[in-house]
């Protein structure tokens, strides 16, 4: 395919990045309105309780109090984001599941008034007993959370592909270890915040959000609306890496709330009551058995897993299956079996978190790949490249691989990090390890049913030429889709990306597009958007072969002009031809959408991580381990990624650098601590341990060839996927340093001093 591009494969400038610098940018919580009200939720502080009664009636006396609420005067209906899962109201009827449950709301003229009448709500509970852990959750006679779901079984996976038995009875070696992964959270440095504008028969939101068509969808539906008399509208998010995906208690209070009072309400969480909300990552008890033959090619695997996943569905039975469904994606194997039990616990609900339940069981993967290359003597990228998956193969659970250059990037990634004169070499307390992963394009599935593409577009070119408009329903969450899907669609349409406009995710006028998850939006939306640039440009050349005289298949057009194949000479500006096409047809519209083709197996959970086209990446770093006190530092990290035909490389080495950023705040530092009541310990950004500019070491982000042909130009994502691999890629390092493996998340520096300790002593013993 030739490079011989105009706009795309360029570092243009991101197209908000101007107002983001000079604080231009409104977004939700900047935002007010004439007459606005505040909003707060009142939550639980009790992990399970019965509700005997709520008293509003001295908070709703206080001067400056519009409106209280409870479950009394809101919707009924069960929601969620899971179809198979609705589980959640909007305030608890009976009674609360987590510290931090949804009990009542307040709207008052202001925060002080708002937060004054809260506590003046008097709720009498009767205290029930509580289940913090999954495993406990499970036992009989555990307290039950949802009567609907006996022994807290929130969700049940059994998938076997091939004869795994059998693998493992003619494997040479055969090998089991335990991992456990941590909750985290996502962290993002805008708070949730939403305003909520019911005007007669319609409701407007403003929302930080990441799919504008899920909150209309699931907000229409709890309140028995039409789609249509829904608004929302996203403004400028400040990152959500999963946690706003799905709408929260502030979005279906703040409507009620503003219905009721006849004026805007503005709702919004503060960080710790961020943290209480969640839907961040899930706890992972991680059981993984390989057998092998004796050169280490993989014979067969069986992942046996269990997940907290807190009070609420939110988005778990997708984070299960995918737990399971991306682990055969880097390695070719036959035989596959995966089992996952989904916990009910009275902690917060958890949901996607960057990788969306991929990253945790990949680092017990390639923790555990590496001790199976220790048992048979093999250096550990060396298993991986005799196991790398190849390109057009089916993995076992029958996910169709197009474009891979895993093997590639294994052996760049050993070249440019010097692998092998360090692995094993180096001094003591340094060393280096590596891993390998892979992640969608973009899910093969809406997560709720309909029959509408994943992406649709509209570009509109203004009547004089000199400016074209992309009007697309794809979130900008802060990775820079809006300057992607602008640079796409300019060169589709053979234009100037410096006079490219956006509209983006307003659902009264952009079209429909199922927003920011599973990295879809450069291949799904920039598909659409490419065929609506395409369409815009062959309604151009038409009117253009009429002035010039030529036939429009001998004419093409790049950088805003119009010109002859045979003679790039004679041509003509793109303004020029876009008046003459308004004076003769009317507005010029391009119109594009995209619907992936049908995608994997008919099992039962099969569609979970089914994708046009997977990214492929290998990192490795390199640490030194302080001995005396199990301290972490990471020197450097190489990350090599297949991500096909790059969009735009500044950004997308950003995507790098930030998905390293938070792999490596999981990895060693973040975990959300409850105490014995089940309330957050650490909720907030002083003791929730973040990585900082300070933390980040050097890194070194490059690419390897490919195209991908399901995709438009041959892209595929990058965002989620550098994030996989690097918990597994640290902990190796570790062990190489050390001699010692850390079977659970974070790698901490008290782990690992733990961890020296033990080995010291069992040293001595000998």
């Amino acid at each position: 395919m030739s490079d011989n591009y105009a706009v795309i494969g360029k570092n243009l400038p991101k197209i908000d990045g101007r107002v983001k610098v000079t604080g231009q940018a409104k977004y939700t919580g900047d935002l007010k309105f004439p007459n606005m009200l505040v909003g707060k939720i009142l939550t639980s502080p009790h992990a399970h309780a019965r509700i005997l009664s709520i008293d509003t009636a001295e908070a709703e006396k206080l001067p400056g109090v519009k409106a209280v609420i409870t479950h009394e005067d809101v919707p009924g209906l069960k929601y969620g984001i899971s179809p198979a899962r609705w589980d959640e109201n909007i305030f608890c009827i009976d009674k609360v599941r987590f510290v931090g449950d949804k009990v009542a709301a307040v709207a008052a003229i202001d925060e002080e008034t708002v937060y004054k009448a809260l506590k003046l709500i008097k709720v009498e509970y009767e205290v029930l007993p509580a289940v913090m852990d999954p495993i406990e959750a499970m036992r009989e006679g555990a307290p039950q959370i949802h009567d609907e779901y006996p022994g807290n079984i929130n969700t049940e996976v059994h998938q076997s592909f091939g004869d795994v038995e059998q693998a493992f009875a003619e494997a040479y070696h055969v090998r089991t270890d335990q991992f456990i992964g941590q909750r985290t959270y996502q962290s993002p440095i805008e708070p949730h915040s939403a305003i909520s504008i019911w005007e007669g028969g319609k409701l407007t939101v403003y929302t930080s959000t990441q799919s504008p068509h899920y909150f209309q969808y699931y907000i229409a539906r709890e309140f028995g609306l039409k789609m249509g008399d829904v608004r929302v509208i996203k403004t400028y998010v400040g990152g959500g890496f999963g946690g706003k995906l799905e709408p929260t208690g502030l979005e279906f209070a703040g409507a009620v709330l503003s219905r009721i009072t006849g004026r805007p309400v503005k709702m919004f969480y503060d960080r710790h009551e961020m943290f209480a909300h969640n839907r961040g990552r899930h706890k992972q008890i991680m059981k993984v058995t390989t057998g092998v033959d004796k050169n280490g090619k993989i014979l067969g695997v069986h992942a046996d897993f269990i997940m907290d996943g807190g009070a609420y569905t939110s988005l778990g039975i997708a984070t299960a299956y995918y737990a399971g469904a991306m682990l055969p994606l880097t390695y070719e194997f036959d035989n596959y079996k995966f089992d996952m039990l989904r916990v009910y616990t009275n902690l917060p609900a958890c949901g996607a978190q960057r990788g969306h339940g991929a990253p945790q069981p990949r680092y017990a993967f390639e923790c555990h790949l590496d001790m199976v290359a220790g048992d048979l003597g093999m250096d550990p990228m060396e298993l991986r490249l005799r196991n790398a998956r190849q390109p057009n193969t089916v993995t076992p659970n029958a996910f169709q691989v197009n474009s891979c250059e895993l093997k590639a990037c294994i052996e760049k990634g050993v070249e440019i990090s010097g692998w092998k004169d360090k692995r094993g070499k180096l001094p003591p307390g340094r060393g280096i390890g590596g891993a390998v992963g892979s992640f969608v394009s973009g899910a093969g599935y809406p997560i709720y049913r309909t029959n509408l593409p994943h992406a649709a577009a509209i570009i509109k070119v203004h009547e004089d030429g000199t400016a074209a408009t992309l009007y697309t329903g794809a979130t900008d969450i802060g990775q820079g889709s809006d300057t992607i899907l602008c640079q796409m669609a300019a060169e589709a349409m053979g234009y100037n990306y410096e006079n490219m406009k956006i509209v983006s995710a307003d659902t009264e006028t952009t079209p429909h597009d199922f927003g920011a998850y599973a990295s879809r939006q450069t291949l799904m939306s920039g598909a659409a958007v490419k065929q609506a640039g395409e369409e815009v440009k062959a309604q151009l050349l038409e009117i253009a072969a009429e002035m010039m005289d030529v036939a429009a298949e001998d004419l093409d057009c790049r950088e805003a002009w119009i010109y002859r194949k045979a003679n790039p000479d004679e041509r003509k500006p793109f303004t020029e031809v876009a008046r003459e096409f308004f004076v003769r047809r009317g507005p010029l519209v391009g119109r594009g959408s995209y619907t992936p083709p049908k995608l994997g197996g008919t099992f039962k959970g099969a569609p979970v991580g089914t994708s046009p086209a997977y990214s492929f990446c290998t990192q490795i770093s390199e640490v030194e381990i302080d001995e005396e006190t199990g301290e972490v530092d990471v020197k450097e990290v190489w990350d090599v990624h297949d991500c096909g035909k790059v969009i735009n490389p500044a950004l997308l080495h950003g995507q790098v650098h930030g998905a390293l950023y938070m792999g490596m705040g999981e990895s060693i530092w973040e975990e959300v601590v409850f105490d014995d009541k089940g309330k957050i310990v650490n909720g907030n950004l002083g003791e929730y341990r973040l990585p900082t500019a300070l933390d980040m070491p050097k890194i070194t982000s490059e690419l390897v060839d490919s195209v991908e042909p399901a995709a438009p130009w041959g892209v595929k994502e990058v965002g989620e996927g550098a994030t996989i691999p690097t918990m597994g890629c640290f902990a190796n390092a570790i062990y190489d340093a050390m001699g010692v493996r850390i079977h659970s998340l974070p790698l901490s520096y008290e782990k690992v001093w733990r961890a020296l300790k033990d080995k010291r002593k069992k040293e001595e013993k000998k």
